[in-house]
């Protein structure tokens, strides 16, 4: 019998904030945060995230958010790319439609931790996850969560997953 194929998975970091976060959050939040985290899964070649226009993908640091900050090694997968994509698919008419985008509940990192687990059986690292919640935890986060509950994101760049390119 011949062993599995394995495929890497990698998870991208980008900090939003392009490093303000680490200097302005101790004297806006009374709390230290080291960045303004959007992640995205990199596997079979190419880079795949989720935003306000849904899951996307692209050539490995080919949004306009160049090249990522960090590298994670999430492991690897024997899940083919047919049946990535078929999951991706999957997702985008459910749980990760661009509707269902919320900055602080549903959002790029819930995305890239949900494909991580089905890729690999691991989570993605928690400081990036539990941001959301440090944020909130403080005054200042609570008094800007209306207008944060308004923002939308997407990294322009990338391409409907699901959906023939330029159709959105």
């Amino acid at each position: 019998m011949e062993p599995p194929h394995l495929y890497p998975v990698m998870l991208y970091v980008y900090d939003l904030s392009k490093g303000l976060a680490r200097r302005l959050s101790p004297i806006m939040l009374g709390k230290q945060l080291e960045g303004i985290w959007h992640t995205s899964i990199v596997v079979h070649r190419d880079e795949f995230f989720f935003g306000s226009g849904g899951i996307s993908s692209c050539p490995p640091g080919g949004t306009l958010l160049g090249p990522p900050d960090s590298v994670v090694d999430v492991g690897s997968t024997e899940v083919t790319e047919e049946i990535f994509l078929e999951y991706l698919s999957s997702l985008g008419e459910s749980l990760f439609r661009g509707e269902a985008y919320n900055l602080f509940e549903h959002n790029c990192n819930t995305f890239s931790n949900e494909v991580a687990q089905f890729l690999t059986g691991r989570k993605i690292p928690s400081y990036i996850t539990d941001l959301p919640s440090e944020v909130l935890s403080t005054p200042f986060g609570q008094a800007l969560r209306p207008l944060l509950d308004s923002i939308q994101i997407q990294p322009p760049g990338g391409n409907n997953v699901g959906r023939p390119t330029g159709q959105s």
